[in-house]
């Protein structure tokens, strides 16, 4: 075994001379530019750095929580229509204080000074709490709070928590009905909520939290879209730096280890750090904006460039140790391992056009980004590896002496490789027959993964808002809100008669419907004065509406009066069970329609856009990934000119996919944005372990070469490099189980397990397949016709 590698060793000198056409069309000759002239283009290169990191500086964060439904669609235009004439839901901090004593005579008066001193931190606008509700009005005089300024004492102030318990306006809305968690929804203002000003504000509330209750035993929790926002943009600027720092480690670690040598690892290492810096840079210049997806670009860069350094440097290594000078080494090493390396980015960059056919804005700008990621990384490493090369390696007739009497680990590796291919290349039929088998009953479990989606993956699970959040769907039917907008006929004003049945029919309706609840609307108001003033004239609406402070009405009617919003709450379900509910509403709408033509009546609101959209948009990306299999394959069959790679690589690139979503099945859980996107663009990704020894079996297949022996000598030049890259790349896709974000640790375990399982396939299908079909193509065509 050993002789057969000393002779594979030796065989780079001879397959230079290999097959003259490029299956990169000559692309990979970008790569010889730098060379010429390495200490000029380092020259360059930092001028390229200094600029990528005033580029890095201008990156800003996409915290918005509807990022991922951000559409030319008409439901998105009409959600961004509320948002801008209702913005109260935007900018509401959503204070969650929960305990058994909560309206203990003590704890209540804590909580009063609590909420009273809330109203002096700075940015906010005014707030919403149980102090808020008021008593029954006298004829012609305003309402008294609720709340006296002295609490009473004994029996007295045990009645008096039972009139709080029972009151109409804060009942299930701003109190449990067990009395034991109250909500006070906080205002702020909205620039303060877009800037930088935002963490001081919270930062504010959380002190008045622990200085005012600390001491109650009571539990304060923050929720609501700015808290969110914030949490978001603070995992994201958290990742970023976890992933760039383990990521690298990874890399250069893993190289030293294996290449014991500083120069080989600077060659195979810094090319993929510094085409993540340039490629931020660019992106930071074209003036994208880092979100939960563009997050995963530093890793995505590292697994689409290292595979290929790796490669490059372990190709001009084994031409050293032939005796090649170190010129010569790199020179061919470009020449014969560079057009597998373009024609992998391409896959790559394939995988990331795909994603232009989603419906989401965030999901193509992703699609963007990764494409110009995948062609400057492309770039950076056919020019750096060659370059860093030639500067660093030292003493090559030393080093071919050194390592070719001592080179026990990739020996190791080289030696586990001839033992898998001579048993895959024995009974090819055989376990051809067995992947096809297996890889069609894996592709029927994918088949029944239904779409997921749920807001709170896309926040961080390990802070408070999540937390807030369930309980308030625990206690108060939901934190997430579903609105009805109503917008009026010309004609129609705010209080005409027809609009104020129109807001009773809409605000009765959601009321009825099962699954939503703490519905509130100016027909709200109108009820409380009918019940409690005995009075429900539209003078006397007039008068309390005047009298509300702003940013309450805004909360309800828009300014210009023309439309307004009944606004109903949701729990933070699987978009498949808020769908129904969603549904339901719409069609008990289409009653009131009938009954108030003229008025537009929509269901909006960012629960009821993911439960339409999510799923056909999940949906629609998963038929994109179905596509995406046969355009790929095809592109690899044109670029190698034979219709025998084209079938062989499908096999191992669909079985990574399928494989992982047999995994997602078996945990219970279906396809995310976040798994989806993970499939299609690992797919592209996976197949690089899949050219690279095709381009090799190319090389090696020779006339008077067996298919056979071709194989085994493609996979034992290749094989080494394949195996320390997967284990790179997935040690660098794996770092994001260090996220606060879920849909960023599915992204990152799911990629990773798809290289893994990118490389299992190509070690125990490909080889099989693609013997068998070379003996195939041999019985059709003649065994003189060459089959790759």
């Amino acid at each position: 075994m050993l002789e057969k590698h000393r002779e594979n060793e030796v065989h780079v000198d001879k397959v230079e001379q290999g097959p003259t056409s490029s299956i990169a069309f000559g692309l990979e000759r970008i790569g010889l530019i730098a060379v010429r002239a390495p200490i000029l283009s380092c020259i360059v290169l930092l001028a390229l750095i200094v600029g990528a990191v005033f580029g890095i500086h201008r990156i800003k964060i996409d915290d918005s929580l509807s990022q991922l439904f951000r559409s030319n669609t008409r439901e998105f235009k009409q959600y961004e229509e509320v948002t801008k004439k209702f913005p109260a839901e935007e900018f509401d901090v959503l204070v969650v204080v929960e305990g058994k004593n909560l309206l203990a005579r003590n704890n209540l008066e804590k909580l009063r000074d609590f909420v009273t001193d809330l109203q002096l931190v700075d940015g906010t606008r005014g707030l919403v709490s149980l102090f808020s509700a008021r008593q029954a009005p006298a004829p012609g005089k305003l309402p008294a709070a609720l709340f006296p300024p002295e609490l009473p004492e004994g029996a007295a102030y045990d009645k008096f928590i039972e009139t709080v318990k029972n009151n109409e306006i804060i009942r299930g809305k701003l109190l449990s009905e067990d009395g034991t968690l109250a909500l006070i929804v906080l205002s702020l203002d909205p620039q303060v909520v877009a800037s930088s000003k935002l963490t001081k504000t919270i930062g504010d509330i959380r002190a008045l939290m622990k200085e005012d209750l600390g001491d109650t035993g009571l539990n304060v929790q923050l929720s609501g879209v700015p808290v969110m926002q914030l949490e978001i943009r603070n995992a994201v600027e958290r990742d970023g730096l976890t992933y760039n720092i383990l990521g690298i480690l990874a890399g250069c670690i893993i190289a030293i280890i294996f290449f014991r040598k500083i120069s080989f690892m600077v060659a195979a290492a810094f090319p993929p750090m510094i085409a993540i810096l340039l490629a931020l840079g660019a992106l930071g210049w074209a003036n994208f904006n880092l979100n939960m997806f563009l997050n995963v670009m530093t890793p995505l860069i590292m697994v689409i460039s290292f595979s290929d350094s790796m490669q490059l440097t372990f190709a001009a290594r084994d031409r050293l140790i032939a005796g090649q000078d170190k010129f010569t080494a790199f020179k061919n090493a470009v020449l014969v391992v560079g057009p597998a390396c373009v024609l992998t980015h391409g896959t790559a960059g394939i995988s990331f056009i795909a994603l232009q056919f989603s419906d989401s804005d965030l999901i193509r700008k992703f699609g963007e980004a990764g494409l110009a990621a995948t062609i400057i990384a492309l770039v950076a490493v056919l020019s750096l590896v060659p370059v860093f090369g030639v500067l660093l390696v030292r003493n090559e007739k030393l080093f071919a002496v050194k390592f070719q009497s001592a080179d026990a680990g990739v020996q190791a590796l080289r030696n586990f490789c001839y033992w898998i291919a001579v048993r895959m290349v024995g009974r090819p039929g055989l376990f051809s027959l067995i992947a096809v088998l297996f890889v069609a009953g894996l592709g029927v479990i994918y088949a029944n993964l239904e779409p997921r989606y749920r807001l709170a993956d896309q926040v961080p699970d390990k802070r408070q808002a999540v937390a807030a959040s369930d309980r308030l769907d625990a206690k108060l039917t939901g934190a997430n809100p579903v609105n009805v907008l109503i917008q009026f006929p010309k004609g129609e004003t705010l209080y005409s008669p027809e609009t104020l049945q129109t807001i009773a029919d809409v605000h009765a309706t959601v009321e009825k419907t099962a699954g939503v609840g703490n519905v509130w609307s100016l027909e709200t108001l109108r009820r409380w004065l009918a019940e409690k003033a005995g009075s429900a004239d539209v003078a006397t609406l007039k008068e309390y509406v005047s009298v509300i402070p702003e940013h309450l009405v805004r909360r309800f009617i828009d300014a210009e009066q023309d439309a307004v919003v009944v606004a109903g709450r949701v729990p933070d379900k699987d978009s498949s069970q808020l769908l129904p509910i969603v549904d339901k509403l719409d069609s008990e709408l289409d009653a009131v329609r009938k009954k108030h033509p003229g008025y537009e009546i929509a269901v909006t609101g960012l629960a009821a856009i993911a439960a339409r959209n999510s799923a056909s948009m999940i949906e629609k990306l998963n038929r994109g990934l179905t596509v995406e299999f046969a355009l790929v394959a095809i592109f690899i069959g044109l670029a190698f000119r034979s219709w025998v790679v084209m079938f062989a690589c499908i096999l191992p690139g669909i079985f990574p996919v399928v494989m992982s979503g047999t995994v997602l099945w078996a945990m219970g859980e279906g396809l995310q944005f976040a798994s989806v996107v993970a499939l299609t663009v690992s797919f592209g990704l996976g197949l690089s372990a899949t050219i690279h020894f095709l381009n090799r079996l190319r090389l090696e297949s020779k006339p008077g070469v067996g298919a056979a022996l071709a194989v085994e000598r493609a996979t034992v030049l290749v094989g080494p490099a394949l195996i320390l890259t997967t284990v790179v790349l997935a040690c660098g896709l794996v770092v994001t189980v260090f996220s606060d974000l879920p849909s960023l640790r599915l992204f990152g375990w799911l990629s990773a397990f798809s290289m893994v399982m990118a490389l299992v396939a190509d070690l125990f299908i490909l080889r099989p397949t693609a013997m068998w079909l070379i003996n195939l193509h041999a019985r059709l065509q003649g065994p003189d016709k060459p089959a790759i």
